[in-house]
């Protein structure tokens, strides 16, 4: 189940109850993190394993070779051709997602292809060849176009991940998180900024300096950071696609919510009430004399 917190304003993911639920009702749990190893993987792992004392077993990485293409310079529109060389200056991107799961979190991963019918073997194959210069396997999943029959070959690399670890030795027993309780609030933005964006630094606004001293005088210190930042980019500049290099996190603005135990980290541009079209869905949608409802999807 989603509860519907957004991991670049949120904290991405489901309930602790609702992870323990299924713990305790199935054989496997699979649980999503939206948003990236950035996002919303940096949040499960960090804020709620944290929390709840959770070791993850494995972790799937899923990726497109469309979005790929696009951190590679394509236009949106010319994502359906065949690209090498976009996609090759786009693979930067998904390698430092699998990085920051297998070097900094050291945990098991598998990526995960979300095909697509216009991809071709040639995109599919440099992708493959990409990750596992990395010791990571590649999966393709055919859900959307075969049922479960095409998630097979993934679930089957999970299981295999799970049960045996990685080549390198890595399992829920060498999970460890980006940064230590102990570390003051600054300190822990830092770190994940450093660590997990790959930025140089991080520049603390004025008022930001004052939240983050008022929160530590009131003791909220020990609590872990949910940083609210752009989806699109490493960085908290939406236009940097990529792995980009040679960039600050600017942090505008420090709250406390104190209920879900995290303190929030407002970055660059980034609004808390997520965006709508200007364009209702439901205007969209019709039922005819029939009673044939069309326009939902």
């Amino acid at each position: 189940m989603h509860g519907g917190p957004f991991a670049n304003i949120a904290h991405g993911c489901n309930s602790i109850m609702a992870t323990r639920m299924a713990l305790a009702l199935g054989d496997w749990c699979v649980t999503e993190a939206g948003f990236g190893a950035d996002l919303g993987a940096e949040k499960f792992l960090d804020i709620k394993c944290r929390l709840a004392g959770l070791k993850p077993d494995a972790v799937v990485v899923v990726a497109t070779v469309r979005a790929l293409k696009n951190h590679g310079g394509v236009a949106k529109e010319d994502l359906n051709e065949e690209d090498l060389d976009a996609l090759r200056a786009g693979l930067p991107n998904l390698i430092q997602h699998v990085e920051n799961i297998t070097e900094v979190y050291q945990l098991p991963c598998v990526v995960a292809i979300n095909a697509f019918p216009t991809d071709t073997k040639a995109e599919l194959d440099l992708v493959e060849a990409e990750c596992n210069k990395l010791g990571v396997d590649v999966a393709l999943s055919e859900v959307w176009a075969k049922g479960g029959e095409g998630g097979l070959a993934l679930a089957d690399e999970v299981v295999r991940l799970c049960e045996e670890g990685d080549a390198q030795g890595r399992s829920a027993s060498t999970f460890e998180y980006s940064y230590d309780d102990s570390l003051s609030l600054t300190e822990k933005i830092e770190a994940i900024a450093r660590r997990i964006y790959r930025a140089d630094g991080v520049v603390f606004e004025p008022a930001a300096v004052r939240e983050i001293a008022k929160l530590e005088r009131l003791g909220f210190a020990h609590m872990p950071v949910c940083m609210a930042k752009t989806q699109y980019s490493f960085s908290d500049d939406a236009k940097k696609l990529g792995a980009p290099r040679d960039f600050s996190i600017t942090v505008r603005e420090v709250k406390v919510s104190a209920g879900a135990g995290f303190v929030v980290a407002l970055t660059g541009s980034i609004m808390t009430m997520p965006g709508l079209g200007k364009t209702p869905a439901a205007q969209k949608i019709d039922v005819d004399e029939t009673g044939r409802i069309s326009g939902l999807f």
